[in-house]
């Protein structure tokens, strides 16, 4: 009966099956501060069991910056509306200059938070769901945070996760070298300081080398800061290069 059935093409999975959509991989350049964001909300360990406070962080890919963040009781899109709008306000961001990446949580793609950037002419992305690749520098801060051998196991209260934290951040922005922008700190390339920066520690360089040039083997190198960050290059560009047809 199949046979015939198969015949007449008349044999098809009757059950429901689910329909996945197609998730389009995100391809995000940035080519200087705040022109690409990356957002992402982790949990803090409280005092008691299942006890947790929510650490929100937006991050400029460009410079790694950490441009915004907040800790609180609970992940509510609301919150996220709230520290978004005001970082936005703070950077002087205009309409058309911002695209706001994030991964597929619930406050990421709130209706709450869609609206607020449509107002704000902000573009959003998200990454495609089981995929922490897509979504690499809010994932990569979040492991300089809580790999930090002074960042605490627990926290006794949300006082003492914000005063922990704030040093942090102040830390992260203005003295951590980051090797991605070339061991600059994110404040200096994020405020447009590292140009002289870089000039600067050529002087020195070529100053050390001129006293102890058999401590070069091969010559003084420095690192570049790189003119394109991208979030999933595509197959023409790389990390750090832009690459035109």
């Amino acid at each position: 009966m199949y046979r015939v059935l198969d015949e007449c093409c008349e044999v098809r999975e009757r059950r429901n099956q689910r329909q996945h959509p197609d998730y389009k991989k995100p391809e995000l350049l940035a080519e200087k501060p705040n022109q690409v964001w990356s957002w992402d909300i982790t949990k803090l360990l409280g005092p008691g069991k299942w006890t947790y406070y929510y650490l929100y962080v937006i991050m400029d890919i460009y410079s790694r910056y950490v441009v915004g963040w907040m800790i609180a009781h609970k992940e509510s899109a609301k919150l996220a509306e709230t520290l978004i709008d005001a970082t936005i306000a703070k950077q002087g961001i205009e309409k058309g200059q911002l695209t706001l990446h994030a991964d597929r949580g619930s406050s990421m793609k709130s209706k709450t938070v869609a609206e607020l950037l449509v107002d704000l002419g902000v573009e959003k992305t998200h990454s495609r769901p089981h995929v922490s690749n897509d979504n690499p520098y809010s994932e990569a801060q979040f492991k300089t945070l809580k790999y930090d051998p002074d960042f605490p196991q627990r926290f006794g209260s949300i006082e003492h996760s914000r005063s922990t934290c704030g040093p942090f951040f102040h830390w992260y922005n203005k003295s951590h070298r980051h090797s991605g922008i070339a061991y600059l700190t994110p404040e200096v390339v994020h405020y447009g300081d590292a140009k002289q920066a870089l000039e600067n520690r050529k002087v020195v360089m070529a100053a050390a080398y001129a006293l102890h040039p058999e401590r070069f083997v091969r010559g003084p190198k420095l690192p570049e800061l790189p003119n394109a960050v991208w979030i999933n290059p595509p197959p023409t560009a790389k990390e750090g290069v832009v690459v035109t047809p």
